[in-house]
């Protein structure tokens, strides 16, 4: 039968963003590796994209910013390796940490994450996310 490897890729993203001397982000590939004999190629069926970030008390952290496994191929685990070879990423580059964010409505994802071990920092902390886009990023730059 099929297996499922994950690895870099470089197709179907911003090849400056993610490829160039100084990438903003990286990204892990889910492939479904075809059966001996089958003439197709591996098939993407799901990605991670990360990128590092620091943290004044914790130093080196990765940023887990999406995790997508093609609804056809959920409830296989696929999730699973791909947030698992972040952490490996991520010890591997000596990181302390490696943080995600979930919207509220997505129970499978939270369920998943607290399972593999991820602690809810809105329930046990009361951290909460913000962001700055637009209209206000440019009036904070005076732009």
């Amino acid at each position: 039968g099929s297996q499922v490897r994950i690895s870099k890729e470089e197709e179907d993203l911003e090849v400056a963003d993610g490829f160039g001397e100084n990438p903003f982000y990286h990204c892990l590939v889910a492939e479904i590796l075809p059966a001996p004999g089958e003439p197709l190629g591996p098939c993407v069926v799901g990605y991670g994209l990360y990128y590092f970030i620091y943290s004044t008390w914790k130093g080196r952290n990765i940023y887990l910013e999406d995790v997508y496994v093609m609804p056809e191929y959920r409830g296989q685990g696929i999730g699973s390796k791909i947030i698992k070879k972040v952490a490996e990423v991520a010890l591997d580059k000596g990181c302390s940490q490696f943080r995600l964010a979930v919207l509220n409505w997505n129970q499978k994802a939270i369920d998943l994450y607290k399972a593999l071990g991820a602690q809810d920092l809105t329930e046990a902390e009361g951290w909460h996310s913000f962001r700055f886009e637009g209209e206000a990023m440019r009036k904070l730059a005076g732009k």
